[in-house]
């Protein structure tokens, strides 16, 4: 019996469904470590397409604009960052000077094994801020509200653990650790070594008021 060969179907190929959580995810992994390499308003879609093997037209089907995927990003990183912080600021088995300590080891072995060409990428569109769409201001300033708290608790922490005097503000001990924590990482990522993150580290906490 002779098994018919199917023809082959002239014309475009019938389309497949773009609504794949895959595409989706691979674009936002892609983006957040092109964004914490290049920033974001050098950055050309079609770069990001390339490196991610996805078609501009299924872009455009999950964002709106490279502006909505900006946002996007934001949120995606302020969630993994967060995730990471409350790993070690809210572990118990470490006093909470500590858990800062190993925080800040953490984010360094994590720059070392990208050879330092990743930073954060929240603070590299902070220091690009001018050049982008006017809505991420808001949104960075309420990431890095949401990082100072976290730090702020676990200072406040230390105050129960006799670490650090009662009278201490740690909302601000809290800022000022994350307006030096940006300075650090671009100059880790500038010399190539984790020096600059050991030593903003050893100051701040040499520096609290016991």
């Amino acid at each position: 019996m002779k098994i018919p060969i199917a023809k082959p179907r002239r014309g475009r190929p019938p389309k497949v469904a773009r609504d794949n959580p895959d595409t989706r995810a691979e674009l936002i992994r892609v983006g957040l470590e092109h964004l914490t390499e290049f920033g974001f308003a050098s950055s050309g879609i079609e770069t990001i397409l390339k490196k991610a093997g996805v078609p501009k037209g299924s872009f455009y089907h999950y964002f709106a604009s490279k502006e909505a995927y900006g946002e996007t990003l934001i949120a995606q990183y302020d969630s993994y960052f967060s995730r990471k912080l409350d790993v070690h600021l809210l572990n118990e088995q470490h006093t909470p000077l500590a858990r800062l300590d190993h925080f800040v080891d953490d984010a360094a072995n994590g720059m070392a094994r990208h050879g330092f060409k990743r930073g954060c990428l929240v603070g590299n569109l902070g220091q690009e801020i001018d050049a982008l769409p006017v809505n991420f201001r808001g949104q960075l300033t309420n990431v890095f509200a949401n990082w100072q708290d976290k730090v702020a608790n676990c200072l406040e922490d230390a105050k129960v653990h006799n670490e650090l005097s009662c009278t201490a503000d740690c909302g601000a001990l809290a800022e000022y650790f994350w307006i030096s924590w940006e300075g650090a990482v671009s100059r880790a990522k500038l010399v190539q070594s984790d020096k600059p993150l050991k030593l903003f580290l050893q100051y701040f906490l040499q520096a609290l008021p016991k």
